[in-house]
C-alpha cells in the first residue's frame, strides 16, 4: 500500500449497502473529498474493529486508501455518535431525511466543505433539541447553497413588492395576487422563511410547532423535491409512520 494514496478526512455516513458476506459499501460526505463511496471490510462481523462506527448518521474521523472506483476504510474513530437521535424514532426519521437530501445534492469527489458543515451542524442541533422547524430550515438552506435561493421580497414574475399571496416552484419565489399560481402562502410563512434565510435561523428554530411552521416545512419539501426532480423516500416513510 503506497503511503501517498492514504488520506485522512472526516465524514458523516449517509448510507450503507451490503457487500458480500461481511463487508459494506459506505457512502460519506466529507469536507476534503466531497461524497465518497468506500468499502468497510469485515464491518458486519461480530468482532469487527469498526463496530457501529460506520452506521448512517455517524460522524467519524477517517483514514482511507484511495481506490480506482471505491476507496477502502482502514480506520474510523467516532466524533459524534448522536445517541439521542438514534434513541428517538421521530428524530431518527428526520435525520434520515437530512442524510438523503445531502446524498442527492452532493456529487462524488466534488469538494463540499460547506455541505458537510451544514449537515454536522444540523445533526448536532437535532441531537440537542428536536426543533419543529429544523428539517424545513435545513432544506431551505440546502436549496440556497445550491443556487436556488427563493425570491421572497417581491413578486417573482412582475416585481411587485406587496400583496404576495402564492409561491410558485417553477419561478422559485413568491407571487403577487395578480400573478398568483402554484400554492397559496401566508404572510406569516413568508416572514418566517425570511428569518430562516436572512440571518435569523437561531431564533426561527425556537418557533413552536403550529400551522406556520408546518407551512414552511411543507413548502421546503416541495421546493427541494422539485429541485431534485425526485421524491425524498425517507421523508414520505416518516409521514406514513406518524
Amino acid at each position: 500500500m503506497s503511503p501517498s494514496r492514504l488520506y485522512r478526512d472526516q465524514g458523516v455516513v449517509l448510507r450503507t449497502i451490503r457487500l458480500g458476506e461481511a463487508d459494506r459499501i459506505v457512502t460519506l460526505v466529507t469536507p476534503g473529498h466531497g461524497k465518497v463511496r468506500a468499502v468497510a471490510k469485515g464491518v458486519r462481523k461480530t468482532k469487527s474493529r469498526f463496530g457501529s462506527r460506520l452506521e448512517p448518521i455517524s460522524h467519524v474521523n477517517l483514514l482511507m486508501y484511495e481506490g480506482r472506483e471505491l476507496d477502502i476504510v482502514t480506520q474510523a474513530e467516532t466524533l459524534d455518535h448522536f445517541r439521542t437521535i438514534r434513541e428517538d424514532l421521530d428524530r431518527m426519521g428526520r435525520a434520515q431525511s437530512l442524510l438523503e437530501a445531502v446524498d442527492q445534492v452532493a456529487q462524488e469527489r466534488e469538494l463540499s466543505a460547506r455541505l458537510y458543515s451544514m449537515l454536522v451542524g444540523a445533526l448536532r442541533s437535532l441531537a440537542a433539541r428536536d426543533a419543529p422547524l429544523l428539517m424545513g430550515a435545513f432544506f431551505w438552506k440546502l436549496l440556497s447553497s445550491e443556487g436556488a435561493h427563493p425570491l421572497l421580497d417581491h413578486c417573482a414574475t412582475c416585481g411587485a413588492p406587496e400583496d404576495l399571496v402564492a409561491f410558485d416552484l417553477v419561478e422559485g419565489g413568491a407571487l403577487c395576487r395578480a400573478c398568483r399560481r402554484g400554492v397559496p402562502v401566508t404572510p406569516e410563512a413568508l416572514a418566517l422563511l425570511r428569518r430562516v434565510l436572512g440571518g435569523g435561523l437561531a431564533a426561527a428554530l425556537e418557533e413552536p410547532a403550529g400551522p406556520v411552521v408546518a407551512e414552511v416545512e411543507q413548502l421546503a419539501t416541495r421546493s427541494l423535491e422539485h429541485h431534485l426532480e425526485r421524491r425524498l423516500r425517507t421523508l414520505h416513510v416518516l409521514d406514513r409512520s406518524r
